[in-house]
């Protein structure tokens, strides 16, 4: 039995049965004939009489007056938090802003005050917990440890979808950038690969104003003095989807509304150029301006990062031209055919059709046919069949993705070989790099689909490994030892992880497998996954047989997909008549981006684009 004095913390459950409901702060002001009356963080008074003494609960010290670092609360729960947030609340400022820009700068202030503050800066050569927690201690405890250990590190950024994992990369990159000391044109470049990434890789969503649509791997490299001397980027699973489609309130990428907000009149002319509302791609979500961002100048910001990186006026214009005619191929017409008893289409003549045709450089009548038809090879001979509207535009749509998807590869090669630097035989072992994983948050919005479905699971990878080495392997170790130590309770999420990737028969397998068959369909493949996995406790099954849902018991909670569009965006291929269009063009550039399709395409491929599984294996 505890017993209580006037003056102790504690907690008090108050045991509303509302959702989400935790215990409260309080403290003891008077303790009279068996009856405690307690004051609590809300300044309402509570007695508790001896019947309800269970309701209360002594309270850890670092509870009391809270901590800095919450990884040392006492009380490392719900309550214990909530608290402790509430105690820095009211002290101080949480956090600054960190989607605002110091008006004197493009800097963010935490960064700015770090730079200023040399030569003797905070964080720097401390350990962790000498100082306030702060993503300088981490960033400088990575540096330090690499020079003194002479070996590789890595940060894995982790958290929900907005959570800050981007801004925390930049802070990473600008304090390491400060530390090593070079102030060179290489660290520049590094730095200035931000921008044009969030340009044409981050959007706009319900969460988050600057959402990362991918996933990136920097690997910086530093020589044996410890100045960065190059860096190589890794991309991962770009959200294509968002170039055909948006949810409400939500934009697609950045830089089409930059484009469109800060190209001169004159260029904007010769690209056939108008608003973003004009723009059936860029208003899907209703929403076409973010208060939170500036296009205008966001603009001026990519081209002068874009010269940085060693884009010339030539490459930059030439991607302009592949924006503004994806723009156009998203404002066609299809209107409804019958063609001997089948459902065709026809693409209706328009501006944005000879416009579109005139940028990639190839004939109007063969976007067309490329758009209405598709080839089949029957005994050696060529048949065209005629496409139905939602097939003539499902095939327009994968031909923009295809676009964009293969051009943002190009402009991470582009900034690669600007920032990358091969090791020479000399320097080879001398040279150390700091990794920076910056992975897309957890996701789970109104409609969810394949590429959350994907987010997600490598969310859950990320979760297990920090519970294998958090938990898993330290308390193997200590039996190793026989050190005696009191068990600790964690949730562990390698069922979930089983049923989605790794045991036969899992949910990508499944999907894999049925994106393979000519007559799959997303209703035959969620039957499989629903009759191999309906008794798995992470698995939800549809409530009926009309439903096209399923869901999954994720580490962060349930998340239920819509499969509609999940095979299609799993196939992620394009046909054959898409390539040949391509291959067609006089313009050299999209030919470029296209090398590898065409070559496989006069290879005699009849698939030539990689398949999405393999994208979701790489994770």
């Amino acid at each position: 039995m505890v017993i209580l004095q006037q003056g102790d913390y504690v907690w008090l459950d108050l045991k509303t049965g509302r959702e989400f409901d935790v215990p409260v702060g309080a403290v003891v002001k008077l303790c009279d004939s068996g009856q405690i009356q307690v004051l609590d963080d809300e300044g309402r008074e509570h007695w508790i009489s001896p019947q309800n003494a269970t309701n209360i609960k002594p309270m850890h010290p670092t509870s009391i007056h809270g901590v800095e670092d919450m990884i040392r609360l006492g009380d490392l729960n719900e309550a214990g938090i909530l608290r402790n947030l509430l105690i820095r609340y009211s002290e101080c400022v949480i956090y600054v802003n960190i989607y605002r820009l110091n008006p004197g700068g493009s800097q963010s202030l935490p960064a700015a005050a770090y730079l200023h503050s040399r030569p003797d800066p905070p964080y720097t050569n401390k350990k962790i917990g000498e100082m306030p927690p702060h993503i300088f201690a981490i960033a400088d405890n990575c540096y330090f440890n690499m020079q003194r250990n002479n070996k590789d590190q890595c940060c894995i950024i982790s958290g929900e979808s907005g959570a800050g994992k981007t801004e925390s990369t930049k802070l990473i990159l600008q304090f390491l950038a400060a530390i090593s000391g070079q102030h060179s044109w290489i660290e520049q470049q590094v730095l200035e690969a931000t921008p044009i990434l969030e340009a044409f890789g981050n959007a706009k969503t319900i969460r988050n104003d600057n959402s990362s649509r991918f996933g990136k791997y920097i690997d910086i490299h530093f020589n044996k003095r410890g100045a960065i001397e190059g860096a190589k980027i890794e991309q991962y699973l770009l959200e294509k989807s968002r170039v055909c489609r948006q949810a409400p309130d939500e934009r697609n990428y950045h830089i089409f509304y930059c484009m469109l907000r800060g190209m001169g009149p004159e260029m904007k002319a010769k690209l056939g150029l108008g608003l973003a509302s004009d723009y059936s791609y860029l208003t899907m979500g209703n929403c076409t301006e973010c208060d939170g961002r500036d296009d205008l100048n966001d603009y001026s910001s990519i081209l002068s990062a874009m010269k940085v990186l060693m884009f010339t006026e030539t490459e930059n214009w030439e991607i302009s031209k592949l924006l503004a005619a994806i723009l156009h191929m998203g404002n066609l017409r299809f209107e409804a055919r019958t063609y001997e008893n089948l459902d065709a289409c026809v693409v209706v003549r328009s501006p944005d059709l000879v416009t579109a045709a005139s940028l990639m450089e190839v004939e109007p009548k063969d976007v067309m046919v490329c758009l209405t038809t598709r080839t089949l090879i029957t005994r050696g001979e060529s048949v065209a069949t005629p496409l139905s509207v939602e097939q003539g535009l499902d095939v327009r749509d994968a031909f923009v993705k295809g676009i964009y998807g293969r051009l943002f590869v190009w402009i991470v090669d582009k900034i690669n070989a600007a920032i990358y630097r091969p090791p020479s035989c000399e320097t080879n072992i001398a040279r150390r790099s700091i990794g920076l994983l910056d992975i897309f948050g957890f996701e789970n919005f109104i409609v969810n689909s394949f590429e959350q479905l994907c987010i997600n699971f490598a969310n859950e990878n990320l979760q297990q490994f920090f519970v294998r080495h958090v938990f898993k392997l330290e308390q193997e170790e200590y039996n190793l030892e026989d050190i005696s130590w009191q068990h600790i309770e964690f949730t562990d999420n390698q069922e979930a992880l089983d049923m989605i990737a790794n045991k036969p028969m899992n949910i990508i397998s499944l999907i894999d497998e049925e994106s393979k068959f000519p007559k799959g369909t997303d209703s035959t493949m969620l039957y499989k996954l629903n009759s191999q996995h309906k008794l798995n406790s992470n698995y939800i099954p549809p409530k009926n047989s009309y439903e096209t849902q399923f869901g999954i018991q994720h580490f962060a909670g349930v998340v239920h997909y819509e499969t509609r569009g999940f095979l299609e965006k799993n196939r992620d291929s394009l046909h054959t008549d898409i390539i040949q269009l391509v291959h067609s063009s006089k313009n050299k550039f999209i030919k470029q981006i296209f090398q590898a399709d065409v070559a496989m395409f006069l290879c005699g491929y009849q698939q030539p684009s990689t398949p999405a599984p393999k994208v979701i294996n790489s994770l």
